[in-house]
């Protein structure tokens, strides 16, 4: 047994790992209570199985590309990144990406992984045109819209439960560079943020940083980052249309003491911050794709920050309407608490495409915490104003939500639940998230 965790270190439960080499060992692997894991970055338990994970990294290979139409046929276990860095350079890039690019296609399509574009272009799942599946009772499908249609939208945002994601074929976004015309804009509150999101709505790619230890006149006060993709006239010269994705330059070393991140650093942090972002206001520039939608990629195990014991991100969306006076709320019990994360972000969403799909019409927050105190019991206040107000929490993100929690935020749940029993009477794709979530106690 292995001692595994998801990005945010907690929980750390005891796991079977096996790193199949073949298609047919995979087979072979699954057995009761296995999930799939690809690059170890869904932030809670959801890529760790109930007794047995099995490793998909290792299947890394493209099987076909079309560069006529961007068309390409994919093991599950590509990573983003080397997709960016090898098909950039050739004009083409995902249509949706997330906040790292360390994740592996296959966890991409499970979490139906959503970008700074969902409000104008959807998410991953929306360019996905068919998954090859292995479910648990131990058939190879191949799903698509039009073919075994309901295994397909149940895997899209099913968080690895319908069976293991072997192979995709999905589409990429033509693109003349890899560099993002970006325009800042600062915003003294909360209402100033959502009214230049709102403003934003037309911009390909838009998303907040929100200072969420300001309190007062200053509540919820932002940089605003719009972006649209540059052309090579719009480049400086002698610049490469594709720029190098380079490996994090910094990393941190060690786990950091819990007292590093205090009310007085994050205050510290989040002043200079919003100073710097506000300079940059009334124009823009042309920067790389990387710090664009990576910022957090450039320090390599950024996650030991919170120190050994981990830390829990809460991201929940909640639904345009009434979405002004809960954001308030949450923020404003965030910023009385004084110790989230110096990195909170504030985006638009449309309608999600998969059945267990996060993204709803509204507004998405996403906030990190040192896990530590009575946290626990924060969050679960929270999760109260989120249900209240018709949200729900993001299943890639999570790490301790409760059961009724869930299922208020996920009415399609029943209807998943059916799919996923007829791809697998027997039970035998279960993980910790769903032992925890869905599976009958």
């Amino acid at each position: 047994m292995t001692l595994v965790s998801g990005w945010g270190r907690f929980p750390v439960v005891d796991s079977d790992v096996l790193r199949p080499r073949s298609f047919a060992a995979v087979g072979e692997a699954v057995s009761a209570g296995t999930v799939a894991r690809g690059n170890g970055r869904a932030y809670g338990d959801a890529a760790i199985g109930a007794a047995r994970t099995v490793a998909m990294t290792g299947f890394d290979r493209v099987r076909w590309f079309d560069p006529a139409t961007g068309r390409i046929r994919l093991e599950a276990g590509v990573l983003l990144s080397d997709l960016i860095e090898t098909f950039g350079p050739r004009g083409f890039l995902p249509f949706v990406v997330p906040g790292t690019r360390f994740v592996s296609i296959g966890g991409a399509i499970a979490a139906d992984v959503h970008g700074k574009n969902h409000h104008r272009e959807g998410g991953f799942g929306r360019y996905v045109e068919s998954i090859l599946l292995r479910t648990g009772q131990g058939e190879v499908i191949e799903a698509s819209r039009e073919q075994n249609s309901d295994a397909f939208f149940a895997t899209v945002g099913g968080m690895g439960l319908t069976g293991i994601i072997l192979e995709a074929t999905m589409r990429l976004r033509p693109a003349e560079t890899g560099w993002i015309r970006e325009r800042v804009i600062s915003a003294s509150d909360l209402d100033a943020a959502m009214r230049a999101l709102d403003a934003g709505d037309s911009a390909t790619y838009s998303v907040a940083w929100i200072d969420c230890v300001a309190r007062g006149k200053d509540l919820g006060r932002a940089l605003i980052y719009l972006g649209e993709h540059a052309g090579k006239d719009e480049l400086a010269a002698g610049a490469a249309a594709f720029p190098i994705g380079k490996d994090p330059g910094l990393r941190v070393p060690v786990d950091l003491p819990s007292m590093t991140l205090n009310r007085i650093s994050i205050r510290a942090f989040n002043e200079l911050y919003y100073r710097m972002g506000a300079r940059r206001t009334g124009g823009s520039q042309v920067v790389s794709l990387y710090p664009y939608f990576f910022p957090l990629d450039s320090l390599k195990d950024w996650n030991r920050i919170y120190g050994k014991r981990g830390f829990l991100q809460h991201q929940c969306v909640i639904p345009e309407q009434g979405a002004r006076a809960v954001l308030g709320d949450i923020l404003e019990r965030v910023a009385r608490r004084g110790d989230a994360s110096f990195l909170a972000v504030l985006k638009k969403l449309g309608q999600g495409d998969g059945i267990l799909s996060f993204p709803l019409p509204g507004y998405t927050l996403a906030l990190d915490f040192p896990l530590r105190g009575d946290i626990l019991n924060f969050l679960d206040e929270i999760d109260r104003l989120v249900v209240a107000a018709g949200g729900r929490l993001y299943l890639a993100k999570d790490a301790r939500q409760s059961r009724a929690t869930f299922a208020a935020g996920y009415p399609a749940l029943q209807r998943f639940n059916a799919i996923r029993k007829s791809l697998d009477p027997a039970g035998t794709i279960r993980s910790k998230l769903s032992q925890r979530l869905f599976d009958e106690v």
